[in-house]
């Protein structure tokens, strides 16, 4: 009976450091993490594509955009018609999987992010219409001024 206790333990405990796991590399509830996959689907669907470049487990700042913009429902209605919302992290206290770390660099680059949070908004071509640094109140409103979307 002991030892099958213990594995049964070892099995939940294993079952759950798994979806852990998974959990902990997902981009934010609502973005995506692949940037070619956001861009064939802006693409298709004409809407623009709002790149985060965050630091999420370590930038003050990202955390209150994350929770004073991002998370409010009058964003969340906005991007769901009119975004494709791509998160890029950065993080410092945990390994993102290979393939997303060196898609991540290279966006970085190529978008010569030099402070976090970087926002880099896209027209559905994929060129760069918009960009802001830091935290900024007003950013839902800017956006949909270059949107054109009320």
């Amino acid at each position: 009976m002991n030892i099958m206790f213990k594995v049964a333990v070892a099995l939940a405990v294993s079952v759950w450091a798994g979806v852990w796991n998974a959990d902990a590399f997902a981009a934010k509830p609502g973005w995506l993490e692949n940037f070619e996959a956001a861009k064939t689907k802006a693409a298709v669907e004409k809407k623009h594509i709002l790149l985060d470049f965050t630091g999420s487990d370590w930038c003050g700042w990202c955390v209150k955009i994350d929770k004073e913009i991002f998370a409010k429902p009058d964003f969340k209605a906005f991007s769901a018609k009119s975004l494709l919302l791509v998160e890029l992290d950065f993080p410092q206290s945990k390994q993102l999987p290979a393939e997303v770390k060196a898609q991540n660099d290279a966006l970085g680059r190529q978008f010569k992010v030099n402070g976090y949070p970087t926002l880099v908004l896209l027209d559905s071509a994929g060129k760069e219409v918009g960009r802001w640094v830091g935290f900024k109140p007003t950013l839902l409103a800017e956006i949909r001024k270059i949107t054109d979307t009320k």
